[in-house]
């Protein structure tokens, strides 16, 4: 009985053997695929970049190449002064670095782990096909020097010296627009293109502006899609612009358009009213001069023309006081210029007058009478003549310094001389002769 009921479950038994068989390879196999495929011993692993620089908003792609079973790449260090002393210099090019390993493509699938110092890579986790992996580097805004590692099981390779936003920048092109201001001043568009080692312009990078005349606005810009910043300066005097990325300057100089060149000399010493005086006009030997005007602060003015050099310009002031003379140079182009100085007017002087006659002369003889005139004076109108009652003619006014009078009676004669300026105070003087028999 017993071993009827053995044989009668022995197919079932088989049965159940056989599924239990099939849940363990099914198991198995299950338990396979999650197992990731990882480089072996021995593998190298080379990562390589598309582009020397990243901006900061921008990426590139990386390739990592998993190598086993043939030559590794040799490390890049940083450059071995050939001279004592000297510090060593950092490669200014992404550099790629990996250990020990052989020579043909791993399996396809195997994973591939990528880790940035800044930035990120997408996808993180990515597997070979023919030994290769292509990766995205994204920025994230961020600026630096950048360095990614790759690894798959005991292999690993790093991509050192990626430069990130501001961090490649190399030089800077500062241009100015226009370069050459009117002589008034003026507005100049200035124009900073950051790029790397290559020439490429770079994107995101701040831009600091500062100048030595005149003002700029903005101050600090960051680099658009091309890499350039731009800023504006307002100045009225020659400016020199720079322009400062990360570390690395450039200078542009605005100038302004040659100016009149005006300059306005007073005389020396002191000036009486009434007394004529010059003034001195300089304008630039290389200004081309239309007209320049002349204002002697005294409600006159002169206009000179087209001077040149040097030019000596006359007036006579009427009254004392103080005056502010000015100089109004306009040139071809319609630009013009003004400069000014003071003058002090001392109140008007008299002229000094001396009189020359014989100490002597008989009744009745032609004595002939002669006034000197000195000193500041203006133009002398007249002569007004007193020689008294017995003189003839007892008085007498003459355009000449020179007049003839003779006296009817014997003694000792006082006669005297007024001198009439065109402007200014007049002059007088005394003077005796003695008449005899």
């Amino acid at each position: 009985m017993l071993a009827h009921t053995a044989r009668r479950s022995a197919p079932g038994f088989r049965t159940l053997l056989a599924a239990l068989t099939g849940l363990s390879v099914t198991l198995f196999s299950a338990s396979c695929d999650k197992v990731p495929l990882l480089a072996p011993t021995g593998s190298v692993i080379t990562l390589f970049a598309t582009a020397t620089t990243v901006p900061s908003n921008g990426s590139m792609e990386i390739v990592a190449t998993v190598i086993e079973q043939g030559q590794s790449t040799a490390p890049t260090s940083p450059t071995t002064p050939t001279t004592p002393g000297q510090t060593p210099t950092t490669p200014t090019t992404p550099t790629s670095s990996s250990s020990q390993g052989a020579g043909t493509p791993v399996h396809n699938g195997t994973v591939v782990t990528f880790t940035t110092t800044i930035g990120r890579v997408e996808p993180a986790e990515a597997r070979t096909n023919n030994g290769q992996v292509r990766v995205m580097f994204f920025a994230n805004g961020q600026s630096g020097t950048a360095t990614i590692t790759a690894f798959s099981g005991g292999a690993s390779g790093k991509l050192e010296n990626l430069k990130v936003g501001s961090a490649g920048a190399d030089h800077v092109l500062l241009t100015a627009s226009p370069q050459a201001l009117p002589c008034s001043g003026g507005p100049s568009t200035i124009s900073a293109r950051v790029e790397d080692v290559s020439g490429v312009g770079l994107p995101g990078v701040p831009v600091t502006f500062s100048t030595t005349r005149g003002t700029l606005n903005p101050t600090t810009a960051n680099t658009d899609a091309a890499g350039t910043a731009q800023s504006t300066l307002s100045t009225s005097q020659e400016a020199t612009v720079t322009a400062n990325a990360a570390g690395k300057t450039a200078t542009a100089t605005v100038t302004i358009s040659p100016r009149t060149g005006i300059s306005v000399t007073p005389p020396t010493g002191q000036v009486a009213a009434g007394t004529p005086t010059s003034f001195t006009v300089n304008v630039a030997s290389t200004a081309n001069i239309s007209n320049v005007v002349f204002d002697f602060g005294d409600g006159r003015s002169q206009n000179l023309g087209p001077i040149s050099g040097s030019t000596t310009v006359p007036h006579t002031y009427q009254d004392e006081g103080t005056f502010t003379v000015s100089a109004t140079a306009s040139d071809a182009s319609g630009c013009s210029e003004r400069v000014s100085t003071g003058i002090t007017i001392l109140p008007a002087q008299p002229p000094s007058v001396t009189i020359t006659a014989p100490n002597s002369a008989t009744v009745n003889t032609n004595v002939i009478v002669s006034a000197n005139v000195s000193g500041a004076t203006s133009t002398i109108i007249r002569y007004e003549w007193n020689f008294g009652p017995d003189a003839l003619p007892q008085t007498v006014s003459t355009a000449s310094r020179q007049t003839t009078v003779r006296w009817l009676v014997p003694g000792t004669k006082t006669f005297s001389v007024r001198v009439i300026q065109a402007s200014g105070p007049e002059g007088d003087q005394v003077a005796s002769i003695t008449i005899v028999q």
